[in-house]
């Protein structure tokens, strides 16, 4: 951007009432407007310097006393002088302070996003960083919280820049070659062997966007299953309130439920959702067709059965997930005579039903190691009730090659903790969901764009000529630079920051 560039106004922060309220302005007559609001402050006033003023309407009268604060380019969030006026938090006092600047009209109302897109076109910081201020503006989790302030320092962007800088060095390479061949002779000699590494680096960063999705807007997990399984006593109990209506007779929940809760960093909503049976009544049957429907947009559906379900049967209602990945448990276990003695199971058997192996198994107590997270061994007690820290089958409930069940009950939270531990596990895997790098869907499909011409850039490298090779490899850099914000389109851009707020 250009020193010509308009001067530009908006407040900072939310228009409700608060302890303080932000005015900022950004171009080359913020320090002048800044100063028609707060006529006491010095021609030349010291840089980051927080001066105590009296800010006044036309007229001279004092609306109010606060913070003056001048940032003067380029050091400063846009590289372009920056003027805040930190004054009481009334939405009318704001409006006022705000009409003040645009009087005389040296500055306009800033656009969704503008303060930020500055920064990106001026160069303070690159497009991943950029969208890790809206990503931080919209948290609404400790995960995404943390996971967009890692953006923000660059986590992401240095990630992208070990990925581009090599690309555009071997392009340079490629092109050297075509270009110059007797001076940059056998430069091109090891290209099959870059590209590989470089779609490998690809691939391994596009693959994060799936927990990046679940940071953004958090996981959905949806308890579904026959009538009278213990589902709504189980949302209640995980949600922390009596939200669902629970009663002894068959059906009554009619509806979706729906909850916002938290577990170790990472928002998750829970759904409770209409009982499935063969006969409903009209309206029940109008809650099992949302069910139905329900099932095929969440991340993980948790089949709560009845106890002593036979596996046929259970196999029948796992139908009605679909696609959906499915946990199964058995519900209202506080309510089951144990009479045999049963095996213990770690939270990794419950890990994947579709990927258990089909392979013969004993009756015999069993303990299975678990995916992602370490513990050490443990045994049952014969005839002892099961600990919320086992997952427990009987040999009813666990035919031969069936997988186990957890053993959950609603009412006195017997197994509620393992079942908690087994959503995050089968939604997350391994590490923390802070750790992750927040790659959105827009990165993840450009990084698919240059992963695809660096995989066929490798074809060509043993198959056709280096003009192809290069032409590849720049293909993938121009889908890289969608990413950093070096090859970015205006559309592109301009859609990015429509989704910022004002005055960011």
């Amino acid at each position: 951007m250009t020193s010509v560039s308009p001067t530009i106004v908006a407040l900072a922060t939310a228009p409700t009432a608060g302890a303080v309220g932000i005015l900022r302005l950004s171009g080359p007559a913020a320090l002048e407007v800044g100063r028609r609001l707060a006529p006491g402050i010095p021609v030349e006033p010291t840089p980051r310097h927080a001066y105590l003023a009296a800010f006044v309407d036309a007229q001279g009268r004092a609306l109010d006393e606060g913070l003056f604060l001048y940032f003067r380019a380029p050091a400063s969030f846009t590289g372009e002088d920056v003027v805040e006026l930190q004054a009481h938090g009334s939405p009318r006092l704001l409006q006022l302070l705000l009409a003040r600047a645009l009087e005389d009209g040296l500055a306009r109302l800033a656009t969704p996003g503008e303060f930020t897109r500055r920064a990106f076109l001026n160069g303070r910081i690159d497009l991943t960083r950029a969208e890790a201020v809206a990503d931080l503006v919209a948290a609404d989790s400790e995960s995404a919280v943390r996971a967009a302030a890692a953006g923000l320092s660059g986590a992401l962007s240095e990630r992208v820049r070990a990925l581009e800088e090599p690309l555009r060095a071997l392009h340079a390479d490629l092109e050297g070659v075509l270009n110059f061949p007797d001076e940059a002779e056998g430069a091109d000699e090891d290209a099959g062997v870059r590209v590989q590494a470089l779609r490998a680096q690809a691939e391994a960063l596009m693959a994060e966007a799936g927990h990046g999705r679940l940071v953004r807007r958090g996981a959905r997990v949806a308890l579904f299953g026959p009538v009278n399984a213990g589902k709504s006593t189980l949302f209640n109990r995980l949600v922390g309130e009596a939200r669902a209506l629970v009663d002894d007779e068959p059906g009554t929940t009619r509806d979706a439920l729906e909850a916002r809760v938290e577990w170790r960093g990472l928002g998750v909503t829970l759904f409770d959702t209409a009982g499935l049976r063969e006969t409903p009544g009209r309206v029940e049957a109008l809650g099992i067709a949302r069910t139905r429907e329900l099932l095929s947009g969440v991340d993980l559906a948790v089949l709560v059965l009845p106890p002593g379900t036979a596996e046929a049967d259970a196999e029948r209602w796992l139908a009605e997930a679909g696609a959906t990945p499915v946990l199964r448990i058995d519900g209202k276990c506080d309510v089951e005579a144990r009479s045999s003695v049963m095996p213990e199971v770690r939270v990794a058997d419950v890990h994947s039903d579709a990927s258990r192996a089909k392979a013969p198994r004993t009756r015999a107590s069993t303990v299975l190691e678990s995916a992602g997270t370490a513990s050490s061994e443990s045994s049952s007690t014969p005839g002892a009730p099961a600990t919320s820290a086992s997952i427990v089958t009987s040999e009813a409930d666990a035919p031969w090659g069936a997988p186990p069940r957890l053993r959950v009950s609603g009412l006195t939270g017997e197994g509620v903790d393992t079942l908690r531990e087994a959503l995050l596990s089968r939604l997350w895997g391994g590490g923390t969901p802070s750790a992750v790098a927040l790659v959105s869907e827009r990165h993840a499909d450009a990084l698919r764009r240059a992963s695809e011409a660096l995989s066929r850039a490798e074809s060509a490298s043993r198959l056709s000529t280096l003009e192809v090779v290069s032409g590849e490899v720049a293909l993938s850099l121009e889908a890289l630079g969608e990413v950093s914000g070096t090859s970015a389109s205006e559309a592109l851009i301009d859609a990015i920051f429509q989704r910022f707020c004002i005055g960011k």
